[in-house]
């Protein structure tokens, strides 16, 4: 496509941003007495600490998996099952307990609905499989998902981790984002691969981040995207997700329904669950749309797919910062990079190819908004993009009349410039 190049700058901040976000937004190997990879620390059978370690993970999926009235098998062997409404983690909180649904929010202006997509984006919903009204889909997490988890403990959440002021990390990225002013939202569309994950612990995301907070231990973000982690979901599709922290991963947040805290109103959507069809190389691209904004009127985060569909809320006591307002929205790919053999991983961002192959064969983002103070949805003003590894993964940004603001993004990982 026809587009008129913008130069971009990179402020001397953001390297303090993207290298926390590398060491802070993934699941990564750390073995431990809790670790589902036991025998790599201890080679020792120990039968009473596997027994207690299989008691406290029965023990929570008790907690996270709740009584369905209709139970799917999807076709890549997910169990979805719809659940009441009101039985959902979310309010298992005891702010949230005993609430009502709330009402659909005020949409930004601006949001144009008229473009409607199809919701049965997701594999397991293909066969015209549906939950009934009332009820909202959930994967059901197995035992074999959490033994596969580096901490049975902190399963569905990202680790701890300390700010590092360099790129020292086992994270990379290749994102757009902007900062210095007051967010409400942000809105953007993204296409949709499968890109190959060269070992279990490593990932490799698409994702938007609405960000407020410092760098320490009280950052808040609020996270959605697509994603392929094996160690999360135990195979290579990719899979819708979101995220959220008051803490900077320390102590709250999870993944999708993992815990108390993301409220879900729809019932045609499962989070987590995976996404078809997906893009292909100098064939058809899938993209998708997605819509984070805080409601006017009682200030929850809410999140919306594609043109009109609402998933949910994130429920504004959940954070602190975010309470008010986002300080930074960030866009873009991240891989894990474990140098497995003391090489650059060949896990791939998004297509696997570099930014300046273009539509068709790179990766995108395109039409990128933010929400303002006034609830309007707004071109972004200051866009900047940077990569943390070029040679491994690039990206290129520029403006044209059809996508607004937009980049392409990613590439192969290990390559002759990537050793």
């Amino acid at each position: 496509m026809a587009s008129s190049s913008t130069c971009f700058q990179t402020s001397p901040i953001i390297p303090i941003f993207v290298s926390f976000l590398l060491v802070s937004s993934s699941i990564c190997p750390v073995l431990s007495s809790e670790s589902g990879n036991l025998h790599a620390t201890n080679q020792t059978f120990r039968p009473e600490q596997e027994l207690q370690k299989l008691r406290i993970i029965r023990q929570h999926l008790k907690k996270i998996n709740k009584p369905a009235v209709k139970t799917i098998q999807s076709p890549d062997g997910d169990i979805i099952d719809c659940v009441l409404y009101h039985q959902q983690p979310a309010f298992d909180h005891p702010i949230l307990r005993g609430q009502k649904p709330m009402d659909p929010p005020e949409r930004p202006n601006g949001h144009n609905i008229n473009e409607m997509v199809a919701v049965d984006f997701q594999l397991w919903s293909l066969p015209g499989e549906s939950c009934p009204e009332g009820t909202i889909p959930i994967r059901r997490t197995t035992e074999q998902d959490m033994l596969r988890a580096s901490s049975v403990s902190r399963f569905g959440r990202k680790p701890r981790r300390h700010v590092r002021k360099d790129f020292s990390s086992d994270h990379e990225h290749a994102v757009g984002y902007v900062t210095g002013e007051q967010y409400y939202g942000a809105k953007a569309s993204m296409n949709v691969w499968a890109p190959r994950v060269a070992n279990q612990y490593e990932f490799s995301l698409s994702q938007m981040w609405v960000i407020s907070g410092s760098f320490g231990g009280d950052l808040n973000t609020i996270e959605a995207g697509w994603q392929v982690s094996p160690e999360l979901y135990g195979d290579n599709y990719p899979r819708f997700f979101t995220y959220w922290t008051n803490d900077a991963y320390q102590a709250t947040g999870c993944y999708n329904l993992l815990c108390s805290g993301f409220v879900q109103t729809n019932n045609r959507i499962a989070i987590g669950a995976a996404i078809s069809p997906t893009s292909s190389y100098n064939g058809g691209q899938f993209d998708i749309s997605l819509l984070v904004w805080k409601d006017p009127k009682h200030g929850n985060w809410w999140l919306e797919f594609g043109s009109g569909i609402l998933v949910g809320y994130w429920p504004s006591f959940l954070f602190t910062h975010l309470r008010d307002h986002a300080s930074m929205v960030q866009f873009g790919g991240e891989t894990v990079n474990s140098r497995a053999g003391g090489f650059h991983t060949s896990t791939q961002m998004g297509s696997g190819h570099f930014a300046e192959e273009g539509f068709g064969k790179a990766s995108y983002f395109r039409n990128l908004q933010v929400v303002d103070w006034d609830n309007n949805l707004i071109p972004l003003s200051n866009l900047r993009v940077t990569a943390d590894n070029p040679n491994c993964y690039d990206i290129q940004g520029g403006i044209n009349r059809v996508w607004g603001n937009y980049f392409y993004y990613g590439g192969p990982g290990r390559n002759v410039k990537c050793p």
